[in-house]
């Protein structure tokens, strides 16, 4: 394959890695079992098992999970044609898709604080027109 192409599906590759990292540790649908592995990860006696289970609660550490699995799938690889491709495009998708999920929590971020702005406007825009309306 060449370069121009391999780095095309460097950089789509570490979407859908991204998206699955970033749903599991962060997104409501796996609350519950990202706290009982939250949970386990303080509370197992072993550090083998305290280990396993934090890496469902850090993104990018779940992100190397999901990456061989993709590697797998897709027999990516990156520069050379064996193993040393697979361990090329291993550490450059993870990299890939951790700057894309900060690039997401920075946007989310952002909205974040704009909509707490905007609510606290409101408030004042209402509380100036409940105070304008009361008579004197």
């Amino acid at each position: 394959m060449a370069l121009s192409a391999q780095l095309f599906w460097l950089f789509i590759l570490a979407i859908p890695i991204a998206s699955v990292a970033w749903t599991i540790t962060h997104e409501e649908v796996f609350s519950e079992a990202r706290h009982w592995c939250e949970r386990n990860s303080k509370e197992c006696r072993t550090l083998l098992r305290r280990k396993f289970f934090y890496l469902f609660t850090c993104e990018y550490c779940f992100s190397h999970w999901v990456t061989a699995f993709f590697l797998i799938v897709t027999r990516f690889k990156l520069l050379f044609t064996d193993w040393r491709g697979y361990l090329i495009a291993g550490f450059a998708l993870v990299w890939v898709a951790n700057v894309y999920m900060s690039f997401f929590a920075r946007i989310r971020l952002d909205v974040k604080r704009e909509r707490v702005e905007i609510s606290a406007q409101e408030k004042a825009v209402g509380e100036r027109w409940a105070d304008s309306k009361k008579p004197d």
